[in-house]
């Protein structure tokens, strides 16, 4: 008579989730927020990618060569000289992305003559660069205006940039960002853009 049945037992015990499990799940939930944020800050930032098109960049680029413009940099800071650019002229979205070298940067003047560039009257120090045959649209001085700057291509006589009528000073809102890494080729290998 005082005797248990034996068998399954539908009862059991309550868990409950120890500080340790919950820790783990704030973990991993802010580790999957912070990857998504992480993927969507890339993709806005380096969210292009365009191949230079033409040697006016070389030696620093070859043509066909794939870069990554970085978008967010200049919603920081304003480009500066020496910066290599990815621009749209007049911001037309029929054209191509042309990448070139800022030379001269708003309130400068720009001129070029007997094949040298004078920004603010100062002659180009940089001798790496080949003499200019043609001038263009700088054989007379150049006034940069706000927001405007100039740019050259590196391979300043197979060029078509700041010199030309069609192109003239670059504004900034026709800016899409700084070219900061280049994709290797079979030629080259990935790397920083200086």
């Amino acid at each position: 008579m005082g005797r248990r049945k034996k068998g399954l037992s539908f009862y059991e015990k309550k868990k409950k989730l120890s500080t340790h499990t919950i820790k783990e799940i704030l973990g991993m939930a802010f580790a999957t927020f912070a990857a998504v944020f992480l993927a969507i800050f890339l993709v806005y930032s380096v969210g292009i990618r365009t191949s230079v098109i033409g040697v006016s960049m070389e030696p620093t680029l070859s043509s066909g060569q794939r870069i990554l413009i970085n978008r967010i940099f200049y919603t920081i800071s304003p480009p500066e000289r020496g910066d290599i650019i990815v621009f749209k002229p007049e911001g037309s979205q029929s054209s191509h992305y042309y990448v070139k070298r800022v030379v001269a940067v708003p309130g400068e003047t720009v001129q070029i003559m007997n094949g040298r560039l004078y920004v603010d009257g100062i002659p180009e120090e940089d001798q790496v660069y080949d003499k200019m045959e043609e001038a263009g649209i700088a054989e007379n001085e150049i006034l940069l205006g706000n927001n405007e700057y100039f740019v050259l291509g590196d391979n300043r006589n197979s060029s078509e940039d700041s010199r030309s009528a069609n192109i003239g000073p670059v504004r900034r809102e026709n800016i899409y960002g700084k070219a900061w890494f280049h994709l290797g080729n079979s030629d080259t290998v990935a790397g920083w853009i200086e």
